[in-house]
This record gives structure tokens, C-alpha cells and sequence, in this order.
């Protein structure tokens, strides 16, 4: 449901300043009756500081402002969720920053995830977005500033009605208390501190006295979760719903030749088969029925003749064969060092590394539910990207983005796939929508994607190949280090590529090489062009980059007969004292060294940074009978200042489950002729749960401002893994997943 809220004249800058006019009585009271009777508080802002809004042109000033907070007269206190909560547990994370300034009961407390409109935009991004890690660590202060805001208003009401000052007043646990004895419920005053101005400026806590934040705190949406009464988008449905299910091409973009619907539209149930516009140009099928059972059951009767002759037919072996030739030739410099002394290098250390495609596969593939009408649009969907996708969805169907209504829906997974520039699953499901329309028909439509639909339907982490060579001298030092990395851009063709790709090399694919290490690093790119979609992936370029320079920085060590800690710590010095704190708190705590381990079991080491977070891991593996297990992970995390530690234990434990999963066999997508070779968890290997190692999460304390902590336990569990491998065998492992024939035979 989307609702409009009150308009805030003029624009709330984040931080201690705030320039704004007080909120007129009568723009409150005209807005505030849209919700009925309580507080409603909500402010736009401008476009941000973030390099994606200093990459655009600032938006016109926004008419419908956010709508952060609602407070009823039971003393409820629903608080709006400005992201998409796929499991990774904003819908708990910022709404106990607003809580903890407002100083409410937390057993009151609700999330609502926010629809689509321009006051939720991410105050960095400068877009409704969920990304980059960047959730907590972007509306840090402004949830913060939006409770503060809340709580004066409180106290100046009941102040008011006591007939006292309001530095007399006091709050806690959600209700206001007076100098003499005085209380009233948050509820109680709401309709009176509604006909207040929002102040102008406030002061925040000061940390000693925050209540939730930094506590762990069990999530909000974990009941509904466990229980099985949560709704996600692919159970959601509206009256006369009919499901659609589609035929897409077996090479990206190819197109329809003909098709064959009689035995399709004579099972019970199917209404509609249809041709259809799909991703990036291509062509499709559509069978519409009354629900998703004879959807597909209609959809597996079609006979459809495809025309693949005008698109590339990408084989994973020819690639990688392409990829090895490239990494040999001079690219594009992303990083400048002198590499001369390469040549009298006292010990070398060549290597080639290749990372095959990954699809995200989510546990809830993609779905959309729409309904098209001629002059409006509502769509529920579990979006990443509500700004781009809302404009996506208005221009495919020739309306303006204000009658175009996009809800939000809790999501189960995503990891970057429901956060695609091309809107692609929205976008073909509103060509669906017009299609249907324009065959005579119209009701809401709900687009399902199956398990192989969703594997076998693109925008994959690119596949990669990385050659590098590296000098050191007779002590071990590394004196030259000459890389290269070949792949797809992720950003090319995107609204990010003007400010994101400099010189022609796409920051995301290189992010991660060399720091936090003093090493004199040449790094050159290569950007293959390919008939494969592809898209950000849990953690972007630093699932192969930290991969990349974990392994190699832990080679060298070996070659420099120096432990892989002290190694470590050497090259990083006294400049990154985060990745330092990270790394000595992970190994304390694992008992790496002093702790003595079974036979046939040795230590991994690995440290990495990503979105401002360094995640170090310790694990503890075996090789036995030529197969490998990894038995225990100890976590060292710096984040800066932890908001829910319940959370961040659970991302990094999800994470590194992920981030092993990329080392099973099976964990890769192929191609054949242009055909994506797998379909289900039958052969694209995920995690397991048997397959979980205990896992000790360790935070260290910081007071300043949060990191991101969704993405950053991912990159550094596959090498700490392989390096306790090479520890075993003598064998370094140079692909993920991990061949373990090749280890065990050297």
C-alpha cells in the first residue's frame, strides 16, 4: 500500500546542521489526517554526497517526503524501513536506531518496509536502493535524527500541557515524564505533538546512554519468519490474480521463429499463450493461467522454434582459453608500479587463477505481481533498486512514474540479483502486462520464475581470469608485482559507468588489489564484451580479488619461510590498524599457534576489506583420502561501532557459508554453444547445513560510526580455506571451486 505523508518545506542535512523552516501548523494538520489520529514525522532529503549522486544531475525538490515513524494512540510504533529486507535484518537494524533516540518501549516497536518514492532515498546513494553494504552505515545518523526529532516533539507537547519546561521533561521506555511526578504515554500525546513544528536541531545521544543500540537484540520479523506466516512477494496475491509463467530463449537475446500452443492451452487452467518481449532484445512465450501449476504445466506442452542465428553462443571453455591468451598481452593500467626488477628477482612466483560464472540463486526465485490498468501501474515486487526499477517499469508501460506504484515486498535472498540496472525481471513482466492487455484481457498478473528459470536466467557473476607475477628478493620481500585481470564489466552500459569506470577500468572489478599490503603492484585490466549478463554478486569484485591476494600474499610467506600472520602484519605495517585489530583478535581467539591441532589438520589464514569493514578468519581444515573439510571458523570483525551483534553474528556466519560454498565442486555455471549447462541444486552445488563448520564470530569495539556488514564476511573464507589446503598437500589451489584431485596428486 502506498501513503502519501506530509511535506517538509525545505531540505534536513544529515549531521549537526539542519536547514529547514519550521513546519507550518496547517501543512501539518492537512497531511496528518491522510494516516489518522498519531504522529507522523518524515523529512526529504537532497541527493547526497555519495558518488552516485555527485554522478547525476540533483533532483527537483521532492513533493511527497518520507515517512520515517508513525506513533498510534495504543502507543504502537510502526517505524518505515527505507531498504528491502531479503534476510540480511534491517527490518530490526534501523528501526532500533530510531527507537533507542526516541527512547520508546521496544515491545511496541514495528517495521514497515517503505514503497517507492523519492523521499526514501538512500541519503548517500542519492537512490532508493539496497547495496553496497550500505544500509545501516548511510542511515546511521539519519534514523537517529528522525528519533531525536520525534522525542522533542513528545516532550514539547506534554510540556505544553503540564505547563512546564520542556528541559524539566524526561522520557523513557515511551512515555513522557514531568518535573512533579508527571507521565503520559507516547501514545497519549501523539495527536498534540503532531500540531508542533519539527525542530530545527537536535542533539544526539551520547553512546553511554544508548539502550539498544550495540545490544543484541532478537529481530522483528523472526516470529513470522520461523512460524511460516511471513509474507513473501512470491506468496502475495490479489483478488483474480491469474500467473504467468514464460518460455525464455536457450541463448540470451535469441528470439522466435514460431510456436506451437495447442497442447498448451488445452490443459485445464491455461487461459492465454502469448509472445513476448524478453530481456536485453530477446523474445519469449508466456502461458497465463489461473494459477502457477497449469502455468507451467502449459508451458512445458509448448513447442517453440528459436532463431539463435544473431547471437553470440558463449562455450565457458573457449572463454577461459581466450581469457589466458588476453592475460599475456598489455591492458588498461589500473594501477602504475615499476616491475623491471622482476627479472632478478631472487624467487618468482607465477600464477593463474580463474573464477567461473555464479548464478545468485536466491531461496526465493524471482517473481512480480502487477497489475496494469490504462493509466496506472501497481507492482509488488522484493526490489533492490525501487528508484530504478519504479522508472524501468513507467517507461516500458508509457506512464508517468508518479502513477506507477511500486511496493515492496519481503524478500527471501537476493545477494545483488534483484538490484539490476536493466529492471529485467520487472521490466519483461511489464511487457507481459501490456501484452495481455492488448490481447483483450486485463486483471493483475503475477510473473513466476522457477528454480531453473532462476539459475538458467542470467546477469551472473562475471567469470574472471587473473595472471600475476611476482619478484621477491633473498629476505622475502617483494620487490615487483606485475597483474592482470581479464572478464566482463559490471558496470559498462549501466548509469554507474560514467563515474565509476576511469580510463576505461570498471573499479569494481579491481577492487581489493594490493591493499592493505606495501607492495609495488603493476595492475592492468582487460574488459571482454560477451553475450552473458551479468551483475554484482554477493561481495562484487572481492569474491576473486580477496581470493587472488589472500592465497598469493600467503605464498609468498611460504617462500619467505616467515608464519603467514607475521607475514601479513609486516606488509600492512602501522597504516591500517583496523586490518591489524581484525587480524590479532581473529587469531587470539582461534588459538592459532598455541593451540594444538588434531593430525592431519592445519591453520588458514586470511584478512580482507570490503565496503569499510575488515573481516580476518582463522579456520581449521583437513585433507583426508583426497577430500577436504573445513571444521571451524573464528571471525575477527572490524565494523566500527556494532549496532545489533545478534545481527552482524548472523551475517558473517551466512556469509562465510556462502563464501564456502563457492569452494564445492559443482559451484560454477558453464556454458555450451550459448546454453547456461546447469538448471537446479542438482548441479549447482549451494552449501548444505550438514556441510556448516562451527563458526566464532568476534567484533571488535570501536565508537565510530558503522561500516557495511552484509557483503564483507564472504571474500576472505575461501582463501583462509585454500591456504590451510596448501598447508596440507603443497599444492596451491588457483580455481574456485576447489580441484582437489589436482592438490591431492601434487
Amino acid at each position: 500500500m502506498r501513503t502519501e505523508w506530509m511535506n517538509v518545506p525545505g531540505p534536513l542535512l544529515l549531521g549537526e546542521q539542519l536547514v529547514s523552516p519550521a513546519m507550518s501548523r496547517r501543512r501539518f494538520l492537512k497531511t496528518s489526517g491522510v494516516v489518522g489520529s498519531g504522529l507522523v514525522l518524515g523529512f526529504w532529503l537532497p541527493a547526497g554526497g555519495g558518488r552516485f549522486a555527485q554522478a547525476q544531475t540533483p533532483p527537483a525538490p521532492i513533493s511527497a517526503p518520507n515517512a520515517f515513524l508513525r506513533i498510534a494512540p495504543d502507543n504502537t510504533v510502526t517505524i518505515a524501513v527505507n531498504r528491502l529486507e531479503f534476510g540480511q535484518g534491517v527490518h530490526t537494524s534501523l528501526p532500533m536506531l530510531l527507537a533507542d533516540e526516541l527512547d520508546c518501549d521496544w515491545s511496541q516497536v514495528r517495521g514497515e518496509l517503505a514503497s517507492a518514492g523519492d523521499a526514501y532515498k538512500d541519503p548517500v546513494f542519492g537512490m532508493q536502493m539496497t547495496g553496497g553494504s550500505g544500509s545501516v552505515a548511510h542511515s546511521y545518523t539519519q534514523y537517529r535524527e528522525i528519533g531525536a526529532r520525534a522525542r522533542a516533539m513528545l516532550i514539547a507537547a506534554a510540556a505544553k500541557q503540564w505547563q512546564v519546561k520542556p528541559e524539566e521533561c524526561k522520557t523513557s521506555k515511551g512515555m513522557v515524564l514531568g518535573p512533579t511526578g508527571q507521565s503520559a504515554s507516547y501514545g497519549s500525546l501523539a495527536n498534540a505533538a503532531m500540531l508542533l513544528p519539527v525542530p530545527e536541531k537536535v542533539t544526539l545521544k551520547d553512546p553511554k546512554d544508548f539502550q539498544f543500540i550495540g545490544k543484541p537484540t532478537p529481530r522483528l520479523d523472526a516470529r513470522a519468519k520461523s512460524s511460516g506466516t511471513q509474507q513473501f512477494g512470491i506468496d502475495f496475491s490479489v483478488p483474480n490474480m491469474k500467473v504467468a509463467v514464460v518460455a525464455r530463449p536457450p541463448v540470451f537475446g535469441a528470439k522466435v521463429t514460431s510456436f506451437d500452443a495447442s497442447k498448451a492451452k488445452a490443459i485445464p487452467g491455461v487461459i492465454d499463450v502469448l509472445q513476448v518481449v524478453t530481456d536485453r532484445g530477446g523474445q519469449g512465450v508466456v502461458v497465463i493461467a489461473s494459477g502457477y501449476w497449469p502455468a507451467k504445466q502449459g508451458r512445458d506442452a509448448l513447442q517453440v522454434v528459436w532463431d539463435t542465428s544473431g547471437v553470440e553462443k558463449v562455450s565457458s571453455e573457449q572463454q577461459f582459453a581466450a581469457y589466458k591468451a588476453l592475460a599475456k598481452q598489455p591492458g588498461l593500467v589500473a594501477k602504475d608500479a615499476d616491475v623491471s626488477k622482476l627479472a632478478s628477482a631472487a624467487k618468482k612466483i607465477t600464477a593463474e587463477y580463474e573464477f567461473p560464472y555464479l548464478a545468485h540463486a536466491p531461496m526465493e526465485p524471482l517473481n512480480c505481481t502487477i497489475d496494469l490498468t490504462a493509466d496506472a501501474c501497481t507492482v509488488w515486487a522484493g526490489t533492490q533498486f525501487q528508484t530504478v526499477d519504479q522508472g524501468a517499469i513507467a517507461r516500458t508501460a508509457g506512464l508517468p512514474v508518479e502513477k506507477v506504484t511500486l511496493n515492496t515486498m519481503m524478500a527471501g535472498g537476493g545477494f545483488g540479483r534483484r538490484a539490476v540496472p536493466t529492471s529485467d525481471y520487472l521490466v519483461e513482466a511489464t511487457n507481459i502486462a501490456k501484452t495481455y492487455r492488448a490481447s483483450g484481457k486485463s486483471g493483475p498478473l503475477k510473473v513466476i520464475w522457477s528454480r531453473e528459470d532462476d539459475i538458467k536466467g542470467g546477469y551472473y557473476r562475471p567469470s574472471h581470469l587473473h595472471r600475476a607475477e611476482i619478484g621477491l628478493d633473498s629476505k622475502g620481500n617483494i620487490i615487483a608485482w606485475n597483474h592482470t585481470i581479464v572478464g566482463q564489466s559490471i558496470l559498462a552500459g549501466t548509469p554507474f559507468e560514467a563515474f565509476m569506470v576511469k580510463n576505461g577500468v570498471d573499479s569494481t572489478m579491481v577492487e581489493g588489489m594490493g591493499d592493505p599490503y606495501e607492495v609495488p603492484m603493476k595492475l592492468s585490466v582487460h574488459n571482454v564484451k560477451t553475450n552473458v549478463p551479468v551483475l554484482w554478486w554477493r561481495s562484487v569484485g572481492s569474491t576473486h580479488t580477496g581470493f587472488v591476494m589472500e592465497t598469493l600474499i600467503d605464498e609468498a610467506a611460504h617462500a619467505a619461510k616467515m608464519d603467514p600472520v607475521a607475514y601479513r602484519k609486516k606488509l600492512i605495517g602501522d597504516k591500517h590498524p583496523r586490518h591489524l585489530a581484525a587480524l590479532d583478535l581473529a587469531v587470539s581467539k582461534s588459538g592459532y599457534g598455541k593451540k594444538p591441532l588434531p593430525k592431519g589438520h592445519a591453520w588458514g589464514v586470511a584478512v580482507h576489506e570490503s565496503f569499510g569493514t575488515v573481516v580476518a578468519y582463522v579456520v581449521e581444515a583437513s585433507v583426508t583420502k583426497g577430500e577436504s573439510k573445513l571444521h571451524s571458523v573464528t571471525a575477527g570483525i572490524h565494523c566500527n561501532r556494532a549496532i545489533n551483534p545478534m545481527t552482524i553474528e548472523a551475517q558473517v556466519q551466512g556469509a562465510a557459508l556462502m563464501g564456502f560454498g563457492t569452494t564445492l565442486p559443482g559451484a560454477a555455471i558453464t556454458l555450451k554453444d550459448g546454453v547456461v549447462e546447469q538448471q537446479n541444486f542438482s548441479d549447482y552445488t549451494v552449501a548444505r547445513m550438514n556441510e556448516m563448520p562451527k563458526i566464532a564470530v568476534h567484533i571488535v569495539q570501536s565508537e565510530d560510526p558503522p561500516t557495511g556488514m552484509g557483503e564483507p564476511g564472504l571474500p576472505p573464507l575461501a582463501p583462509a580455506y585454500a591456504n590451510a589446503i596448501a598447508k596440507l598437500t603443497g599444492k596451491r589451489l588457483r580455481k574456485l571451486p576447489f580441484d582437489m584431485a589436482s592438490a591431492v596428486k601434487a
